[in-house]
């Protein structure tokens, strides 16, 4: 008696660099490849920064979703942009940049909008949306602040900090998932999957 093979899992493909955002993924039971999107994130523009994060989601998941290398698969696009009063930051271009950001966050609250976009290649399929967390940051000392500058950390990371770096003893608290500002929210990306019709349990590794 010949016993049906297992459905074999769909190829997932996370158009981001990010180590933290792979991590997220594969905690959560999940084995995704790697493509970068390549896309230009300076030269797009939205009336919003929750906007901005989801259009530049679109914009990765789209230019990878197009890729032979991405044929059958389900492409996931993310990027977050740091709202403080309705001004959106990303990456900082230098390290006096990160400092001077990190002196005018101190002691405050932003918003970190991270935009998700997921692309079924298969069938053209795609959701997209923004999860939104609070972030308040703590009062780090001037010489904390160019220590962690110094590490180089800020300059890889939107807002210039990270909630699961050199900088988490330097926030205070979060309003929100905590995924959302490391890089990708997984109860948002369940949703969107099931948009596209696909439950997250049948991309278990």
């Amino acid at each position: 008696m010949s016993h049906a093979s297992p459905t074999p899992a769909r190829r997932l493909v996370l158009a981001s660099q990010s180590p933290a955002r792979l991590g997220l993924l594969r905690q959560a039971g999940l084995a995704p490849e790697v493509i970068v999107s390549g896309v230009d994130e300076d030269a797009l523009t939205a009336p919003s920064p929750a906007e901005l994060a989801r259009v530049l989601a679109e914009a990765k998941a789209a230019a990878v979703a197009e890729r032979g290398a991405a044929a059958g698969a389900l492409v996931v696009g993310c990027d977050s942009v740091l709202d403080i009063d309705g001004q959106a930051f990303g990456k900082p271009a230098d390290a006096e940049e990160a400092t001077t950001r990190w002196k005018s966050m101190r002691g405050r609250s932003g918003v970190l909008h991270t935009g998700h976009c997921v692309i079924d290649t298969s069938d053209g399929a795609r959701a997209a949306a923004t999860a939104s967390t609070t972030v308040r940051f703590g009062s780090p000392s001037d010489a904390e602040i160019a220590a962690y500058v110094a590490s180089g950390e800020p300059l890889r990371v939107a807002g210039a900090f990270t909630l699961d770096g050199r900088s988490a003893p330097f926030i205070d608290g979060i309003d929100g998932n905590a995924g959302t500002v490391i890089g990708l929210s997984l109860p948002l990306l369940r949703t969107l999957l099931a948009r596209v019709g696909v439950a997250i349990t049948d991309l278990w590794a």
